[in-house]
């Protein structure tokens, strides 16, 4: 409930899909017509955290066929339980490739490798990819190269959710939308903003709820409980000195 990663990268996986779908020139859903059939759009996604198992549901829910890869073998059922199919390396090291926190670990240039050509010969394939991989403290892993954007058709989007970490793609700049032939993509800023009311409303909730750890309803006190595992976290400095527990 204090958790302010999770309910604004939730926002902006949901408004990750619904900025690609302004963009798409065509429909999501398949629809049967006496004109003809549409099929329905490919999407995939890059990194299933919180963004990315959102973007899936959005995806999903506008009648999009959606697959996700990962590094982390654990996200896989939860995209299957969505709809979705589950696209990975499957080695000895995607085995450890997930934090005691439930993040994605840096991965080694050889399973870099393996996963790009995964990546690689399934992208050629989709009309939309939204990428939202990122690694705590670190630049947002490369992900699909020039070369992949390449083999797209026009007319396909590509979001980038990581573009203000460096991005899961190169040619996405900050603030903008590239057109790289014919290939839109969307690089912007501050995503949950792009849904104010109710980025807002859940972030002042977070904070509601962290203060409330550390006030006391009756007297108003600032009360800091060095056993609860969030306070001691949290606490840089008290009493002057530096407290570096959580560093330890």
């Amino acid at each position: 409930s204090m958790d302010v990663l999770s309910s604004q990268a939730n926002l902006a996986g949901y408004r990750s899909v619904i900025d690609a779908a302004e963009q798409f020139g065509k429909a999501f859903p398949m629809m049967m017509t006496a004109a003809g059939r549409v099929n329905p759009a490919k999407v995939m996604v890059l990194g299933v955290g919180v963004a990315g198992l959102q973007a899936i549901a959005t995806a999903k829910r506008l009648g999009a066929v959606v697959s996700a890869t990962d590094i982390r073998i654990a996200t896989k059922e939860q995209v299957e339980s969505l709809g979705g199919k589950f696209i990975m390396v499957e080695d000895e090291e995607s085995k450890e490739a997930e934090t005691k926190g439930g993040y994605a670990k840096e991965m080694s240039e050889d399973y870099k490798k393996k996963q790009a050509k995964l990546i690689s010969d399934t992208l050629a394939n989709q009309d939309i990819v939204i990428c939202t991989a990122l690694i705590p403290g670190k630049k947002a892993p490369t992900l699909i190269t020039e070369d992949m954007i390449d083999s797209m058709a026009p007319g396909s989007v590509v979001v980038d959710l990581a573009v203000e970490s460096g991005g899961n793609c190169p040619l996405s700049k900050a603030g903008e939308i590239v057109n790289h032939n014919g290939v839109k993509i969307l690089g912007y800023t501050n995503v949950p903003g792009r849904v104010a009311k109710d980025a807002s409303t859940l972030y002042a909730k977070n904070i509601f709820n962290f203060l409330n750890l550390i006030v006391n309803k009756d007297s108003d006190d600032i009360i800091l409980n060095w056993e609860d595992e969030i306070v001691s976290s949290v606490v840089l400095t008290h009493d002057g000195k530096l407290r570096l527990d959580q560093f330890n």
